[in-house]
């Protein structure tokens, strides 16, 4: 699949020719970044950092909140490496630091080595010294501590020649079971479909800022429909997981969706139609994913108004269920609670409320069973649920916090605040 890429210095996203001369300035990040994340990871360099030229941390740490981001550039230690995925970023890439002895100390699964080649040979120091290693050598080197590798092809980036097939296979062997990201010279959707054929991901800078090709288009290469008119399946999805229906998806209704946003779509009869333009259940697209066998996609949406179906209710297999239906109800009485109701108190008395919370999470905590700690979390998720439509929170806010939260390394000890022990 395609890992866009914005290369940062000087608060801008920058391409360079050769990592030397300045090819292009494409601007703020964050617009950038906005769009990028509705197809995964984006890779986000910071080039002064790499070059010892000041950094942009800030910018940086302010993206790994709007999106998933992979960060490079300047991270020389273990302590560098861990401060960034503490700060949210998906995966840290270690070029000059990826050594055994660092890479030993960090989870394995969340890092990338970057190894930056001219034909064949591994170059060092901003692309400026030999060092002395084959690229498939030093790649089986350090498959043992890594998750993924990003290969650039330093002859061949930001020249939009297009990239070394054959030699990207001959990485992707090497690596093992660590995931291989090429970069430098990927230039065409061919080319991005023969790569994730062969196991590979396309890091993406130049060919996007140029126009070369579509971010719609690059999602797609890889893609396969078993359908004459090309169509594929899409699953769609609220944040959560819960599905909402089925839809079908085209090029033209993917570009549409990733450029604008939207729950875009293809009908079978009606041809491309934008959820919601016309009776306002709109959606917001957030991110479209591709299943293993590349045939089937699926799209995860916030969705707005009665509902994804057309007959009124939240999904096509009926109404919601659970915790989603919980947050209708509470949320649906926050609008417009009827005067005197248990839930206009709750409202309307912040004591009352957190008297409530305290209560029933003590309760909780001392529950026995199944059956009361069931009846007892019940009874706290509500009055959180109340507390957090009171101030226009849904869950999908609280799952992406808990998401963040769970890509820390750097743990605390988790010891109860002397006004917070359980009775």
């Amino acid at each position: 699949m395609i890992i866009p890429s914005i290369d940062l210095s000087g608060g801008t996203t920058v391409q360079l020719v050769g990592g030397e001369d300045p090819a292009l300035d494409a601007g703020d990040p964050r617009p950038l970044l906005e769009r990028f994340a509705r197809v995964g990871e984006t890779a986000v360099i910071d080039i002064d950092a790499a070059r010892g030229d000041g950094d942009n941390r800030d910018l940086i740490e302010e993206l790994c909140r709007r999106g998933p981001v992979r960060v490079g550039g300047g991270i020389r230690s273990v302590e560098d490496a861990l401060r960034w995925l503490d700060a949210g970023a998906r995966r840290v890439i270690l070029g000059t630091a990826a050594t055994p002895e660092i890479l030993g100390q960090l989870p394995r699964e969340r890092v990338i080595a970057a190894v930056d080649a001219r034909a064949g040979e591994v170059v060092v120091e901003g692309w400026r010294k030999d060092a002395g290693e084959g690229l498939l050598e030093r790649v089986r080197r350090l498959a043992p501590y890594v998750g993924g590798f990003l290969v650039t092809f330093v002859e061949r980036e930001g020249r939009l020649g297009g990239t070394d097939l054959e030699r990207a296979r001959q990485v992707a062997r090497a690596a093992g079971d660590a995931k291989v990201t090429i970069a430098g010279g990927v230039t065409t959707t061919d080319e991005i479909a023969a790569l994730d054929a062969l196991g590979a991901d396309a890091q993406v800078g130049m060919a996007l800022y140029t126009g070369r090709f579509g971010l719609a288009e690059a999602f797609a290469a890889p893609l396969s429909a078993d359908r004459a008119d090309g169509l594929l399946p899409t699953v769609v999805t609220d944040a959560g997981g819960q599905s909402l229906g089925l839809a079908w998806s085209s090029l033209r209704s993917l570009e549409v969706a990733l450029t604008d946003g939207v729950g875009a779509y293809e009908s079978r009869k009606r041809g491309l139609w934008v959820k919601g333009r016309t009776s306002g259940a709109t959606q917001r697209l957030l991110r479209v994913e591709v299943d293993c066998d590349r045939d089937a996609l699926r799209f995860v949406v916030e969705q707005a108004g009665v509902g994804f179906c057309h007959e009124g209710t939240t999904t096509c297999f009926g109404p919601a269920r659970g915790v989603p239906a919980l947050e209708e109800r509470v949320t649906a009485r926050v609008q417009n609670a009827p005067e005197g109701s248990y839930t206009a108190r709750l409202l309307g008395d912040d004591a009352l409320l957190a008297s409530k919370l305290a209560e029933e999470a003590a309760e909780l905590a001392e529950a026995k069973g199944r059956d009361e700690v069931v009846h007892e979390a019940a009874d706290v998720l509500y009055f959180a649920q109340v507390a957090m439509a009171r101030a226009g929170v849904r869950w999908v806010d609280v799952e992406a916090e808990l998401d963040r939260r769970a890509l820390k390394v750097t743990r605390r000890g988790g010891d109860a605040k002397p006004a917070g022990v359980a009775r």
